[in-house]
């Protein structure tokens, strides 16, 4: 091989593990940082301590851990369910049925998607007051169950679609409703896996809205806990290394589990 070329191609190489340590170097700090007591975290330990087991205690003792889990698995499980089942039919809605005002209303939708959240906390709030749900679960999964990203993604998927099956099904007497129940979503199932992936990561380790909506250390998610335990005046910061572990397991199950037909959906793949 050429030496210009080989230098080359070490430089690329060099250049993509350097970024990749550094994209990984969190997580492992982290685990890490699961075995250390807080004085080794605070100097910068970089080895492996003796303290998991204390610092895991620590954790599902202060933190009350199963229902803290339970919450934020109740709240992602359930609201990603109901965001797949609302904005995926609205998908499929704006792309197969032509109205006059169809492009406008979803030229209006892709603009909430620019609105900051900031901006709409407020008006939420009130909303959640006036409807009697602060402190509540529901009032965490209703504003998203409406995704204006995820019908966005949801109708481009559509796109792909074979018309060829839906005009077949249509000939042999099927409903508008059983053809997306009985053909669309069997053959979009990437998609779904995809739009499951996204939506429930984001519905986990969403902060801001449950901090402001749940009052209560009985209805708080996992991520309000970690961020309550990393605040304490003399935080354990193993104890908040153990809980940022458990609170990332899922999301990186998740995943995993379902890498090979995200890859699919997020490449349009039909099967």
């Amino acid at each position: 091989m050429p030496l210009p070329r080989l230098l080359n191609r070490i430089g690329v190489y060099g250049f993509l593990g350097a970024m990749a340590l550094l994209s990984v170097f969190p997580f492992i700090w982290m685990i890490v940082g699961t075995t250390n007591s807080t004085g080794d975290i605070i100097l910068g330990h970089l080895g492996l301590g003796h303290a998991f087991l204390d610092n895991t205690q620590k954790f599902f003792t202060q933190a009350n851990a199963p229902l803290i889990f339970w919450n934020s698995a109740k709240i992602s499980l359930l609201g990603t369910a109901l965001t797949l089942a609302v904005s995926s039919v609205a998908g499929y809605g704006f792309e197969i049925f032509r109205s006059p005002g169809r492009d406008w209303l979803y030229a209006g939708l892709l603009l909430t998607i620019m609105i900051p959240f900031a901006v709409l906390m407020i008006p939420l709030f009130m909303i959640m007051g006036r409807l009697g749900l602060i402190n509540t679960h529901i009032a965490i999964i209703l504003p998203t169950v409406a995704s204006g990203f995820v019908i966005f993604y949801f109708r481009q998927a559509t796109k792909a679609f074979p018309s060829e099956l839906r005009d077949a099904a249509r000939v042999d007497g099927l409903k508008e409703w059983q053809i997306f129940l009985y053909i669309y979503i069997p053959t979009m199932r990437s998609t779904y896996a995809a739009a499951f992936v996204i939506v429930f990561m984001a519905t986990w380790n969403n902060y801001l809205w449950p901090l402001i909506v749940l009052q209560t250390n009985e209805m708080k998610t996992i991520t309000l806990v970690i961020s309550s335990l990393a605040s304490a005046y003399y935080p354990d910061y193993g104890v908040v290394m153990v809980g940022a572990l458990v609170a990332t397991l899922p999301t990186l199950i998740v995943f995993f589990a379902m890498q090979r037909q995200f890859v699919q959906g997020m490449l349009g793949a039909i099967k």
